[in-house]
């Protein structure tokens, strides 16, 4: 009778109870991996025991595993995590939210909207939400209620900033992508890239806007937390300017020596200039912006100029990540010296330090290598039943051609994203929706604003009250005056936000499409 009423063969019945008992098993808590790989050989089982499975057919899942590990895209994933890792630890994230807090403290919801842009330089040097909301929310939310800040505001600006880190490249979330749908990593970042900043400039304007309109809200910093104590010596400006010079111009060789010998000379004039024209604010500022932009765009630069594969740039970050915690322990040193009383130099990236970076590295990274292994188990039984084409013709049938399948899919997306990681749902939609597109038309480009789409989805996910992951990240390191309703509170307007921006991304895919063009030169 059930058959007859949703006309479908009895394999493709067992394919979609598999999938409705896979999505049982998660939502009541049960680990994802698990739940992949107990489905799939209960199904198999059952299968095998109807007579409608033949078990011979998965002789081709160690091949297919073999192949996923064969995938040098994978690789990219420990190496930008550890990147990631590194920095956080090496104390350049809090030494930029100072310099730049200040550097804008003078501007009504100057330090939210400061925020948002070391979130967003976080974002593209962690990759890992977590990470980023987390530490911005140890070294930013107390500091922003000890100014008076509303907690809506402050909690929003955090949660919305640090969950970027799906979107900038090079993020997680974009390397698991461009894997699933099989399109290249170097096309994807480069897609995402000005849907990212966009982005964030609206999370920046927002803050500053409503600042003005409600000064309550977010008052501006007095004159007296702005200021530094010290001033640099020449000596130490020519030693900072040139260290820094010769960073620019050590990435500028991937453009040409031309470009290098340009960019390190004049990089050490501007610099210099601004050295020793400027406070020891200036100073900090120089020393805690400079460094991480020349690696974040060393390591896209590397990308998207073809000089490296991205597992080759992402060794790269983790060395330059190293080299960037050396010059801070040793720029900590030199502003010491010319009388900085804001800063005690010592070196951060201790023993403990260095086990807990990798530790996290090697966590993730199992989890991703679980979840690739199960969920190959899984969509491989699918397939075999016949889920994956009934999956497609139910998609495909949805009418409205691409534009239908999109909204169709991004309802789905949100849907799972409010109670599951991003890791799990790629591994979880992504392959059934493959097919559907495939059967669509899909260009390569068209795979890139879906995955863009995608993204953006899962940013407004992760902070949907009441279960939003980024919400749960702040909670656990929050002050205990801050309520749980506040930061849930200040997730709408965010989340706002970003509706307007994934409707302006749909509408319009030619943001994307310039954005993959003009970094990638297709």
């Amino acid at each position: 009778m059930v058959l007859g009423i949703l006309g479908m063969e009895f394999t493709v019945f067992l394919a979609m109870s598999m999938f409705a008992v896979f999505m049982v098993l998660i939502l009541t808590g049960y680990n994802v991996a698990f739940s992949f790989a107990s489905t799939a050989l209960a199904f198999a089982f059952l299968g095998d025991l109807l007579g409608e499975f033949d078990p011979l057919t998965m002789n081709v899942l160690p091949g297919r595993w073999y192949g996923a590990l064969s995938d040098q895209t994978l690789l990219a994933v420990p190496l930008f995590v550890l990147m990631g890792a590194i920095l956080e630890r090496s104390g350049l994230a809090e030494r930029l939210l100072t310099a730049i807090g200040m550097l804008m403290g003078s501007l009504r919801g100057g330090v939210a909207a400061a925020v948002v842009l070391v979130g967003t330089l976080m974002a593209a040097a962690t990759g890992v939400v977590a990470a980023t909301v987390i530490v911005m929310g140890i070294l930013s939310l107390p500091a922003m209620i000890k100014l008076g800040y509303d907690h809506k505001l402050a909690t929003g600006v955090i949660i919305a900033s640090g969950t970027l880190a799906q979107l900038v490249p090079p993020s997680l979330v974009l390397i698991l992508l461009a894997q699933q749908l099989g399109v290249g990593i170097l096309g994807l970042f480069a897609g995402a890239l000005i849907p990212g900043l966009i982005l964030a400039a609206m999370y920046a304007a927002y803050a500053l806007g409503i600042s003005y309109l409600k000064p309550h809200m977010g008052p501006a910093m007095p004159r007296e937390q702005r200021t530094l104590e010290g001033k640099l010596s020449r000596k130490s400006a020519v030693i900072i300017a040139g260290l820094l010079a010769l960073l620019l111009g050590m990435v500028s060789l991937l453009l040409s020596p031309g470009s290098a010998l340009i960019a390190l000379v004049g990089t050490f004039v501007v610099l210099l200039a601004i050295l020793l024209t400027g406070g020891m604010l200036t100073t900090e500022i120089v020393v805690s912006v400079v460094p991480i932009l020349v690696l974040i765009v060393g390591v896209l630069v590397s990308i998207f100029q073809g000089v490296a594969t991205p597992s080759e740039s992402g060794s790269v970050g983790v060395f330059g990540a190293l080299l960037l915690t050396v010059l801070n322990w040793y720029f900590d040193r030199l502003l010491h010296r010319d009388g900085a009383e804001h800063i005690t130099p010592r070196w951060r990236l201790t023993p403990t330090a260095i086990y807990a970076a990798g530790t996290s590295t090697a966590n993730i990274v199992v989890l991703v290598m679980t979840l690739l292994f199960s969920s190959t188990f899984f969509s491989l039984m699918f397939f075999q039943l016949g889920g994956s084409d009934q999956t497609s013709d139910w998609l495909t049938a949805v009418g409205g051609g691409k534009f239908g399948f999109v909204a169709v899919a991004m309802v789905a997306v949100f849907l799972l994203g409010i109670n599951l990681e991003f890791i799990e749902i790629t591994f979880i939609v992504v392959p059934i929706f493959v097919p559907a597109m495939q059967e669509l038309g899909f260009t390569a480009v068209e795979k890139i604003w879906f995955a863009v789409l995608m993204a953006v989805n899962l940013n407004m996910a992760f902070i949907s009250p009441p279960v939003g992951f980024s919400l749960f990240y702040l909670q656990s390191v929050a002050p205990p005056e801050v309520k749980t309703a506040d930061i849930h509170k200040g997730a709408f307007p965010f989340m706002g936000i970003q509706i307007i921006f994934l409707v302006i991304l749909g509408v319009f895919p030619g943001i994307t499409e310039f954005s993959f063009r003009f970094f990638s030169g297709a």
